[in-house]
C-alpha cells in the first residue's frame, strides 16, 4: 500500500504543474480575452468548466469546491453570453499550445511524444464514477499534436485526482472553505493570500476557524490539534489511495519513465512566465 501511495503522490507532483501552467502563464489571459471573456477569473472559471457545457454557477461552485459562491457568480453564467463553451475550449488549447512552445521550445521532441503515449495509456485505466470534472474532460477529443495530447492527459489525471479529493473531504464533513483553513494550518500557505484567491472574506474565514475549533480540529491559536492532524492525514491518504489504483496497474518501468520525462518537463515550467514557488494555490514542486 505504501508503495502504491508513494507512486500516486509522486505522479501528482509532476502532472499537476504541467496541467496548472495554463492558470499562470500570460498567454492564457490574452487568449481568453480574445475569445471575448472579461477578466482573468472569468477565463479561469469558464475554461475549466467549459467541458461540462454552459453550466450554471452552482455547478461550478460544487465541482470546484473551495471558491466563495459570489466570486463564481460574477463570472458564470455571464461567460457563456460572451463565448460558447466550444470557443472557450479552443482558446484554452490555443493558450496551452503557445505556453508550451515558449517554455518547452521544440514541442516535437521525441520525449514529449513518448510521454504523451505513456500518459494516455495511464488515463485509459481511469474510471468516471463520481468524478464529474474528469468525466467531462475525458469526453473531449484528444489533440493530435503530442505536446497538447500530453497536456490533455495530465489534465485528465489532475481532475480525476481532484474529484477524488473533493469526495474525501465531503466524506469527512469538510467544506471547501474549511479545507482551505486546514491547508493553511498544515502548510506554508498564507491565509490572506488564499482568501484573496478564493474570494472569502475575513469574517467568513474566521467563522470557519471557529467551526473547526468547536469540532476539536484546531486549537485556540488556529493550529492543528492531534485530531485535526489525523483528519488531514486521513483525507490525504485516502486521496492517494484512490489515485494509487491506476498507478499500481501501470507497468513499473513505464511509470518511472513517464515520471522522469514529466519531472524534467514540469521543472521547465518554473519561473517567470510560468509557475513560481511558493504559489497561491499550492501547486506542488516536481519531486
Amino acid at each position: 500500500m505504501d508503495e502504491q501511495i508513494s507512486a500516486a503522490r509522486r505522479a501528482w507532483t509532476v502532472f499537476e504543474p504541467v496541467h496548472a501552467v495554463v492558470y499562470f502563464a500570460p498567454e492564457a489571459r490574452s487568449h481568453f480575452d480574445a475569445a471575448g471573456l472579461k477578466g482573468g477569473w472569468m477565463g479561469y472559471f469558464a475554461s475549466r468548466s467549459a467541458a461540462m457545457g454552459p453550466v450554471a454557477a452552482a455547478v461550478v461552485v460544487a465541482t470546484f469546491h473551495n471558491f466563495q459562491p459570489a466570486m463564481v457568480e460574477r463570472a458564470i453564467p455571464d461567460a457563456w453570453s460572451f463565448a460558447t463553451p466550444e470557443r472557450v475550449l479552443e482558446a484554452r488549447y490555443a493558450a496551452v499550445d503557445a505556453i508550451l512552445r515558449r517554455m518547452w521550445g521544440d514541442v516535437s521532441a521525441a520525449d514529449i511524444g513518448e510521454a504523451a503515449e505513456l500518459a494516455a495509456q495511464a488515463t485509459q485505466l481511469l474510471q468516471p464514477d463520481g468524478r464529474p470534472l474528469y468525466a467531462a474532460h475525458a469526453a473531449l477529443q484528444t489533440p493530435s499534436e503530442p505536446h497538447l495530447a500530453l497536456w490533455h492527459a495530465c489534465t485528465l489525471l489532475r481532475e480525476h485526482r481532484f474529484d477524488g479529493h473533493v469526495a474525501m473531504l465531503t466524506g469527512y464533513g469538510v467544506s471547501g472553505l474549511e479545507s482551505l483553513v486546514l491547508a493553511t494550518a498544515q502548510s506554508h500557505l498564507d491565509p490572506a493570500m488564499l482568501r484573496r484567491f478564493r474570494g472569502w472574506t475575513e469574517d467568513e474565514w474566521n467563522a470557519a476557524v471557529a467551526s473547526l475549533q468547536q469540532r476539536g480540529l484546531l486549537d485556540t491559536a488556529g493550529a492543528l490539534t492531534d485530531a485535526g492532524s489525523r483528519l488531514h492525514a486521513a483525507v490525504e491518504m485516502r486521496t492517494d489511495d484512490l489515485a494509487a489504483t491506476i498507478w499500481n496497474r501501470v507497468d513499473p518501468q513505464a511509470r518511472e519513465r513517464l515520471h522522469t520525462i514529466l519531472r524534467r518537463r514540469a521543472m521547465q515550467l518554473e519561473g517567470e512566465g510560468g509557475i513560481a514557488y511558493p504559489n497561491p494555490i499550492g501547486v506542488p514542486r516536481p519531486a
